[in-house]
């Protein structure tokens, strides 16, 4: 269901490492195994040892599946569109990348630029942009309980509550472009305005760069975060 606007080198492998040299799987087993530990700790019973062993391991294979559901969700998704994952931090601001699709811990991103999407002074996707995000679809009909959300952002010109309320429709008409297409995901959309550039507004190759539509998919509502900030 479409919730609507909220305020909240060599082609890397399925388990791409993060910087701490850790699969997103690993990250996940180890984050879910302290926090199933914490738990069977502090849960009444005796043997108290037991049951953090219990709650770590419990917690390890919760998070460890989680992780690999983000790494398998991101090399499905970059398989459709023909293209690799791609975590490099600086690919946003490469020219050359109309579409990137990224992963971390939390979240898997799809970031499509504006010229691949909408014609100038458009928010409704274009037929080939719409065929893309389709695809994407296709993808998440295999994940029913991923959590998508889509945010729009502009660049500098203009005041902030004009590109506000063009961000909002941007990410919210790519929202239900998704939602159209018969899957059960939850979605939300958001509108950043000229909020987090990912290059300076000072020139009209960077404006292009900023002028974005970013899709992410979670694990859960919980685990969505500000896109305009984070």
């Amino acid at each position: 269901m479409l919730v609507g606007c909220t305020n909240q080198g060599n082609s890397p492998q399925p388990n791409t490492t993060n910087n701490t040299g850790m699969t997103k799987t690993q990250t996940g087993a180890l984050i879910g195994g302290i926090l199933g530990a914490v738990i069977g700790g502090t849960t009444k019973g005796s043997n108290k040892g037991k049951r953090v062993l219990i709650g770590g391991a419990v917690g390890a294979a919760i998070g460890g599946g989680i992780g690999y559901s983000m790494d398998q969700q991101a090399k499905e998704v970059a398989d459709t569109l023909d293209t690799n994952v791609n975590n490099n931090p600086n690919a946003a601001s490469n020219p050359s990348n109309d579409l990137i699709v990224s992963n971390t811990d939390k979240f898997v991103k799809i970031m499509l630029r504006d010229s691949m999407v909408f014609e100038t002074n458009s928010a409704t996707p274009t037929q080939e942009a719409s065929r893309k995000i389709a695809k994407i679809s296709d993808v998440l009909k295999s994940y029913p309980n991923t959590v998508v959300q889509v945010v729009g952002y502009t660049d500098s010109r203009g005041s902030y509550e004009y590109n506000q309320k063009l961000s909002e429709q941007r990410a919210t008409n790519v929202g239900n472009t998704i939602y159209n297409s018969g899957i059960k995901n939850q979605i939300f959309s958001k509108g950043c305005s000229f909020n987090k550039p990912v290059a300076p507004n000072d020139n009209p190759t960077n404006m292009a760069l900023n002028r974005r539509v970013e899709i992410y998919l979670y694990a859960d509502q919980n685990a969505i975060v500000d896109a305009c900030v984070q």
